[in-house]
């Protein structure tokens, strides 16, 4: 039985080497989006770029007699995610979506929810002035011409040459799991006063969000996108391993997931 993972995430590495461990007699291949220049790269085998929407999903689905694919990708990849479950159904291969929880607010936050980069753009003014971005090198560009306010973008790699920024930009490449103490030294070193986030959950960014809390820093927190109907979704990768287990010995069309 060949499983295809759409990787790129800690779930999706912990699922490649639980499937490896404990099912050996799989094939299991990893796709990555190729957006990172130097990936964490998981067990197995691995392939790396885009597919060609979900009909070039479906197709290579086809080809390489794919039993099941599972969307480990970010909680934000909302493109990737839609064409997997186009492709799913046009190849009735069984999805699953691995989907971690989301960050819950706590007492002492101070969070202002919004729907989009853009939206976040719109009510920085009002916020603060010295910004902590940490929503990746591709959404800066959301926030060019915001020239009075000072941005310090924390990334894997840096923004593209000749994509805008804003004026007054300083870049840290860096790479999680972060700690309490550094991130709270981190926003007092920059004299951070509102923090920029995607809601993508997990532990290994959510430091990040205690230490605002903990000096008073606000938070502009962007909503996840709508995830597709129909999709069965697990929270980690020990279930995702379980769901396997269980398509190992009761293989029903997606309908009966």
């Amino acid at each position: 039985m060949h499983v295809l993972i759409l990787g790129g995430t800690a779930e999706g590495r912990e699922l490649a080497g639980l499937l490896a461990e404990r099912l050996p007699s799989l094939k299991v291949t990893s796709s990555l989006a190729g957006r990172v220049a130097a990936p964490r790269l998981p067990s197995g085998e691995v392939r790396v770029g885009g597919f060609g929407g979900s009909a070039g999903l479906a197709a290579w689905l086809r080809e390489n007699a794919v039993h099941l694919l599972i969307d480990a990708t970010h909680p934000f990849a909302g493109t990737i995610s839609r064409n997997a479950a186009e492709a799913a159904a046009q190849a009735h291969v069984p999805l699953l979506a691995v989907r971690r929880p989301g960050w819950v607010q706590e007492p002492g936050d101070d969070w202002h929810r919004v729907d989009s980069l853009a939206d976040a753009a719109r009510v920085l003014p009002g916020l603060g002035t010295r910004v902590f971005l940490t929503t990746g090198r591709t959404g800066v560009e959301a926030f060019a011409g915001l020239d009075p306010l000072w941005f310090l973008l924390r990334s894997v790699d840096p923004p593209a040459p000749g994509l805008p920024v804003p004026a007054r930009l300083e870049v840290l490449l860096d790479r999680g799991p972060f700690t309490l103490d550094g991130e709270r030294e981190l926003l007092r070193a920059h004299r951070i006063d509102v923090l920029v986030t995607k809601d993508s959950g997990g532990g290994a960014t959510a430091p990040k969000l205690a230490a605002a809390r903990s000096l008073g820093v606000r938070v502009v927190v962007v909503r996840r996108p709508v995830p597709s109907p129909g999709v069965p979704s697990v929270v980690d990768a020990p279930g995702a391993l379980e769901w396997v287990r269980k398509r190992l010995h009761d293989p029903r069309p997606p309908t009966d997931a």
